[in-house]
């Protein structure tokens, strides 16, 4: 949850580092499913030392992540994992061993030889369309706002649509914030939203973050900052469920801490750690917590017990429950309860990504990428897996077509993109200056 630099992660997909996000670009197409990955007991065996090394050394609690590396690294030398020849059973149970011991949901081991980890419990299916994490703004009757929230990329891509679709809702009387499908993201996006809540210089969330392979810590403070238009004045009601997860959690725990608004829902999904992304070799990956959230008002977080709302009431009755309390006729769905939706997600791609996306391609399947177009973090993993990136693209062949699907939840555009010898889903996020600073795996489409 600290300002996520976004990284391009192969074959996984999206990928922050660190960032608790429980999302991946959506598909409007169904993805392949991975070759399966074999391992034998040398490979097993670097897997368990790499995830070992890295618990040791980061994960935010250091005598759990001791204990953690400590209770896999036995069960190696009792056999345990003497019979998982598959990578994705074998990360499975590297999963609910070092669950076992740290009982953290951020912590999480995947290989890309199987599905990527579940999201949490309670969460609903693949998420809708959304832009920069933004599903749409509405005004209700009664002059009520309404706008769902689905993630929280970096700040910079979410400020630009943020603006955009609470401007549209200036004037309302109250406003509703839903963010029942939030799986979370960057600690500094989801404090600007509630900063057009609270007045400017509120202390809302710290991030203690570990020093990598020391018992040190740092602090990192966030406050809130002037906004466009403001609802500092009117009432506020979040709708939660149990699959809102991470910064989707802070945002609603930030509020309640605030006496801000009323919390309306289910209990939320209780993962508030941070978390970052650490390549274990053979194809497998972990997510592991480096920090803690920590809140200025109560001093503790939601880790392990989620967000109570004030309000405890299924998830799909939570939206009619808001509207009654804010004086406006009940409705369980926004289509019904919306006289006019005021924002969609755009239809139309962001100038050069089409463009930046065909130049990097070509540049992967020669061997020789402009590492120049690239954010500095994202030229370094490109490097660093060149020639598994150079065989990939150039076994594709021809680019023949690209077709924008539209924008993916993150703030990148998503292109379904046709080969010579196969099609692939692919997602792209630009910084400010132009520059590629997250790319998504190129998902296998039929």
């Amino acid at each position: 949850m600290r300002c996520p630099t976004f990284l391009m992660v192969l074959p996984l997909t999206w990928v922050a580092q660190p960032a608790p996000l429980a999302a991946e670009p959506v598909a409007t197409t169904r993805p392949v499913a991975a070759a399966p990955v074999r391992l034998d007991a040398k490979d097993r065996h670097e897997i368990v030392a790499r995830l070992g090394e890295a618990l040791r050394d980061r994960y935010v609690f250091p005598q759990v992540g001791e204990r953690a590396a400590a209770a896999i690294e036995a069960a190696l030398a009792a056999g345990a994992y003497d019979g998982l020849a598959d990578a994705g059973a074998f990360a499975s149970r590297l999963s609910r061993d070092v669950d076992a011991v740290a009982h953290d949901k951020h912590l999480k081991v995947w290989s890309a030889g199987a599905p990527p980890p579940p999201p949490p419990a309670g969460a609903a299916g693949a998420p809708p369309r959304a832009e920069a994490g933004i599903v749409r703004a509405d005004r209700l009757s009664g002059g009520v706002g309404y706008i769902e929230v689905i993630a929280f990329p970096p700040q910079p891509v979410f400020k630009r649509v943020l603006d955009k679709a609470l401007s549209s809702l200036a004037g309302s009387r109250a406003l509703i914030v839903d963010v029942r499908r939030n799986g979370g993201g960057a600690p500094e996006s989801v404090a600007y939203l509630v900063s057009f809540l609270v007045a400017p210089g509120r202390p809302i969330n710290d991030i203690v973050s570990r020093v990598e392979k020391t018992g040190d810590f740092t602090r990192e403070s966030y406050r809130s900052l002037p906004t466009p238009v403001s609802f500092a004045r009117v009432p506020v009601y979040v709708l939660t469920s149990k699959g809102t997860f991470s910064g989707g959690e802070e945002f609603a725990y930030d509020i309640q801490a605030l006496k801000r608004g009323t919390i309306i829902g289910e209990v939320t999904g209780g993962g508030a750690n941070p978390t970052g992304f650490v390549d274990l070799g053979h194809q497998a990956a972990a997510m592991i917590p480096s920090a803690r959230a920590e809140n200025p008002v109560t001093k503790s977080n939601w880790e392990g017990r989620g967000v109570q709302p004030d309000l405890n009431l299924p998830a799909d009755q939570a939206l009619a429950a808001a509207l009654r309390r804010a004086g406006a006729k009940g409705a369980t769905e926004i289509a019904a309860a919306s006289r006019r939706q005021v924002f969609a997600p755009r239809s139309a791609p962001l100038p050069g990504s089409e463009a930046a996306l065909r130049n990097l391609i070509a540049g992967l399947a020669a061997g020789k990428p402009d590492y120049a177009a690239l954010a500095p973090e994202l030229a370094a993993m490109t490097q660093a897996h060149l020639g598994d990136l150079k065989a990939q693209f150039s076994a594709l062949g021809e680019l023949r077509s690209m077709t924008f699907q539209g924008p993916d939840m993150l703030g990148g555009d998503e292109y379904v993109l046709r080969f010579a010898n196969g099609n692939r889903m692919m997602a792209l996020l630009l910084d400010p200056a132009g520059k590629v600073l997250a790319l998504s795996s190129a998902r296998p489409l039929p």
